[in-house]
C-alpha cells in the first residue's frame, strides 16, 4: 500500500480524470492510475465514453473509483466525423463535470488534444490540470491519414500547444514524449514525469500450453492488439505470405486477437494473400482465453512500421507479450528496443522479408526463445515495473498541488533532472 503519500494528514483531495478515448476500466492505464490515486487517498472520479459490449453502465462505482459515462458514436466519414465525435464528447464531459462539482485536480488523457477547454473551465475554479499525453497526435494524424502537413495538421498542432500552455504538469509515457513535451511543448523539465504504462501482472499469468490451439501445427504464433492503419497488421500478414512463399515454412498457426478500424481489411487481405487456413481472427475475447493462447504462443509479433508516431511510442503489446515471457519479433524502432531490449529480436524497418526470417529463427531456436522469454519478465518485473510508475505518478500529483511530501514507498523519484526527496 503507498499510504496517504500526498494526502498526508490533510482531507481527502479529489481528483477528475477525463478520457475520451476508451471507457473505463477497459483502458487499463488509466484504470492502474485510478487505484493508484485512490490507495494514496484521492476521491477519484472519471468521465468517459461508454463501451460497447463492456463499461455500458451510465453510472458505476468500482473498486471505489465513481465512474460516469456517456454515449459516444465513433467518428465515420472523414473530418466532419471526428467533430461531430468530438462535439458531443466536450459537451457530455462539460455535464458530466458539473455534476461532478468542485475538484483539486483535472486529470486529462489524450487523444484528442481538446480536453484541455473542459480542464481551462475547471482551472478557474480552483483545480490543477495533469496533462496525460497518451499519444502525440499530430504523429498520429501523419501516421493515419498520410496526408503531410496540411491545415489540419496545424490544427492539431496548435490544440496540442493550447494543452501543453495550460497543464501545471504533463504525464509522458516513455522519455521520448518527454523530450517532446520539453522541446516542443514548452514544458520545464521539472513538470514533465515520465508514468509509463505496464501490464497488469495479476491478468498476465502463463497457464499450461494448449496444443490444440496450434490447429494441427508445430508451432503457434500471436498477435495482440489494436488493428488500425498505423498498427502494421498488414505487414505481419505480408510476412507470414513470404515466410511461406520464399522460405517454405508451412509449420506454424497464427492468431490475430483485437479488434478496430483496420479488422475487416485485415481479414480480406488474409483471404486475399491465401491465409485463410493458417490465420485466425479471434476479434476481441476475455481475459482467460487471452492468456491461453499467449501461454501457448511460440513467437509473438510486433509488426508496427517505422512512422512518425510508431518509433517513439511504447507499445502495450510488446509489455504484454513480456509478462507472458514471450519472445518478440518487433521492427527496429527506438522505443521498441527500450522496453523489450533482448526480449525482441529486430527486422530492418518496416521489412517484411526480413520479418518473415526472424520468425522463422526463432521458430528454430526453442532455448533462445526461453531466453529472450525470461529477460522480457525480469524487465517488467524490475524497471519497467508499474511500481516505477506508481511512484512518478504520485511525485506528479504532489507537483501539480506544490505539496512538500516525502517521496512515495520506492526511493527516489525523478522528474526532470532533479530527484524528489
Amino acid at each position: 500500500m503507498l499510504g496517504n503519500a500526498i494526502s498526508g494528514d490533510q482531507p481527502d483531495r479529489r481528483a477528475l480524470i477525463l478520457v475520451e478515448n476508451l471507457s473505463v476500466p477497459f483502458d487499463r492505464r488509466v484504470w492502474q492510475e485510478c487505484t493508484t490515486l485512490r490507495d494514496a487517498g484521492w476521491e477519484v472520479h472519471v468521465i468517459c465514453p461508454r463501451g460497447e459490449k463492456r463499461d455500458t453502465e451510465p453510472e458505476a462505482e468500482i473498486d471505489g473509483v465513481r465512474i460516469h459515462r456517456y454515449p459516444l458514436r465513433a467518428a465515420t466519414g472523414g473530418p466532419a466525423g471526428y467533430l461531430r465525435e468530438y462535439g458531443s464528447a466536450l459537451w457530455h464531459t462539460a455535464r458530466l463535470a458539473r455534476k461532478v462539482g468542485p475538484v483539486d485536480v483535472v486529470h486529462a488523457c489524450n487523444p484528442p488534444d481538446l480536453l484541455f477547454l473542459p480542464a481551462l473551465w475547471l482551472k478557474r475554479r480552483g483545480a490543477r490540470f495533469v496533462f496525460d499525453q497518451h499519444d502525440l497526435v499530430p504523429e498520429l494524424y501523419l501516421s493515419r491519414f498520410d496526408r503531410g502537413e496540411d491545415l489540419l495538421y496545424r490544427a492539431v498542432c496548435a490544440l496540442e500547444r493550447r494543452t501543453y500552455r495550460a497543464a501545471d504538469v504533463v504525464l509522458a509515457t516513455n522519455e521520448s514524449y518527454r523530450d517532446v513535451a520539453v522541446r516542443r511543448g514548452g514544458q520545464r523539465p521539472a513538470d514533465v514525469f515520465v508514468v509509463r504504462s505496464a501490464p497488469q501482472i495479476d491478468r498476465f499469468q502463463p497457464v499450461p500450453p494448449e496444443p490444440e490451439l496450434k490447429r494441427g501445427k508445430p508451432h503457434l504464433l500471436c498477435y495482440l492488439g489494436v488493428m488500425g492503419p498505423q498498427d502494421g497488421v498488414d505487414y505481419a500478414l505480408r510476412a507470414l505470405a513470404k515466410m511461406r512463399d520464399e522460405l517454405g515454412r508451412t509449420d506454424w498457426h497464427a492468431v490475430f486477437v483485437g479488434s478496430g478500424d483496420a479488422f475487416d481489411a485485415m481479414v480480406e487481405l488474409s483471404r486475399r494473400l491465401g491465409l485463410s487456413e493458417q490465420v485466425q481472427f479471434t476479434g476481441r475475447i476475455p481475459d482467460a482465453d487471452l492468456v491461453r493462447y499467449l501461454s501457448t504462443a511460440d513467437v509473438c509479433l510486433s509488426p508496427d512500421p517505422r512512422n512518425p508516431l510508431n518509433d517513439v511510442s511504447t507499445m502495450n503489446k510488446v509489455l504484454e507479450y513480456m509478462a507472458m515471457g514471450r519472445p518478440i519479433v518487433s521492427f527496429d524502432l527506438k522505443e521498441a528496443r527500450v522496453s523489450a531490449g533482448d526480449a525482441a529480436v529486430y527486422a530492418p524497418a518496416n521489412d517484411e522479408a526480413e520479418f518473415a526470417k526472424l520468425i522463422a529463427l526463432l521458430l528454430d531456436d526453442p532455448e533462445k526463445r526461453a531466453r529472450m522469454g525470461k529477460v522480457g519478465q525480469e524487465r517488467i518485473s524490475g524497471p519497467l515495473s508499474w511500481r516505477n510508475s506508481q511512484a512518478s505518478l504520485l511525485a506528479a500529483y504532489a507537483a501539480a498541488c506544490r505539496d512538500q511530501a516525502p517521496a512515495p514507498a520506492g526511493g527516489p523519484v525523478r522528474t526532470g533532472k532533479r530527484p524528489l526527496h
